[in-house]
């Protein structure tokens, strides 16, 4: 992997795992779990119909969480004083700080969330939302995040200029 933008890294580092391994994860354990009950059911076993509803109903749950909470989270954010560096992929954008509008910080998700609503929208959208750096294992739940409330200043500052 290339060394990041020089400045602090926003987001965490496992937003890959979120994203990429844990989904493919629960797919694979969710098609060996109905592989199983098939395979089960065709040797003349009792095994019931309805006991496939488990694993289908726990994949359809899990399409919808992964969807709506961690799909649309960015790859990377990195910090560069005066901009935020957002990287999807192979595509990047620099988003200016005086060019973000709002920043919502959802604390009681797995990931935390911070979204970003711009000006303008730009070439990922109107909102960009990543999962910060988190502190401590307790930390998100009973504080907010330090880079949170530094990012929400430093965007007033900007702002105001």
């Amino acid at each position: 992997m290339l060394p990041g933008p020089a400045g602090r890294r926003l987001s965490a580092r496992n937003t890959l795992f979120y994203k990429r391994v844990f989904p493919a994860i629960w797919i694979g354990l969710m098609v060996l779990a109905v592989s199983v009950i098939v395979a089960t059911r065709q040797r003349g076993h009792g095994v019931p119909l309805p006991a496939l509803i488990g694993p289908l109903l726990a994949l359809g749950i899990a399409w919808f969480v992964l969807r709506r909470l961690v799909s649309d989270l960015a790859d990377e954010v990195w910090d560069e004083g005066d901009a935020l560096r957002v990287r999807f992929g192979h595509d990047e954008e620099r988003i200016a700080l005086a060019d973000i509008v709002n920043i919502g910080y959802t604390m009681m998700v797995n990931p935390a969330r911070v979204t970003l609503t711009l000006r303008n929208p730009g070439r990922f959208g109107k909102e960009v939302s990543f999962s910060p750096v988190q502190r401590g294992f307790l930390g998100p739940l009973l504080r907010r995040n330090p880079l949170v409330t530094d990012l929400i200043e430093r965007v007033d500052a900007a702002r105001r200029q």
